[in-house]
C-alpha cells in the first residue's frame, strides 16, 4: 500500500508502449461504485470475492501492465494467476515511506480504522513474504519519484 504501483505502472505501459490496466480501477467501473464504498457495504471478503474475479480475468489479456491493489497476494488463486500468466514486479515501500505517503489518504479502508502505522506493519508482516515468494523482480521504491522508478526498472528489465 502506497508503493506507487499504479502511478509507476501508468509510467512504465507508457515507456513500453504497452496498455495500462488496474484492478481497482476495473472493479469500480464493473460495480458503479468506489472502493471504500464496496467495504463498507460487503466488508474486505465481499472486496476480495471481486478482485479474485477481476485478477482471474485481467491476467488473461495481453500486452499490458497490471496494477494491483496491495492485497491481492492474500489469495492463493491471485498468487497463482500473477504468477503464472505474467512478469510479477515487487515495489517494495517501508512501513515509515507507506505512513508518509498515505497519510492524508481518506481511501484506503483498511487505515481509517486504529493506528495506520501498526496496521501498516502488520499488512507488510503478512504480505511482504507473499509478495517475495511470487515476484519475478523486486525494486525499492523509497525516496524516489515514480518516474524515477519507473526508469529504473526499465533499465534493471533489459
Amino acid at each position: 500500500m502506497g508503493a506507487g504501483k499504479s502511478t509507476i505502472g501508468k509510467y512504465l505501459a507508457q515507456h513500453l508502449k504497452l496498455r495500462f490496466a488496474d484492478t481497482d480501477t476495473e472493479i469500480e467501473a464493473r460495480t458503479g461504485a468506489d472502493i471504500p464504498w464496496i467495504f463498507d457495504v460487503e466488508g474486505e471478503v465481499g472486496f476480495r470475492d471481486r478482485e479474485q474475479q477481476v485478477v482471474e480475468e485481467m491476467t488473461l489479456w495481453e500486452d499490458i501492465v497490471l496494477a494491483t491493489g496491495g492485497g491481492v497476494v492474500m489469495r492463493p488463486e491471485n498468487r497463482q494467476a500473477l504468477a503464472a500468466r505474467g512478469f510479477v514486479v515487487y515495489l517494495h515501500a517501508t512501513v515509515d515511506e507507506q505512513v508518509r505517503r498515505t497519510r492524508r489518504d481518506q481511501r484506503r479502508p483498511l487505515l481509517q480504522k486504529g493506528n495506520p502505522e501498526e496496521v501498516l506493519r502488520s499488512l507488510m508482516a503478512i504480505r511482504d513474504p507473499l509478495y517475495r515468494d511470487i515476484a519475478d523482480h523486486v525494486i525499492e521504491t523509497d525516496g524516489c519519484s515514480p518516474r524515477t522508478v519507473a526508469q529504473r526498472l526499465v533499465r534493471d528489465l533489459q
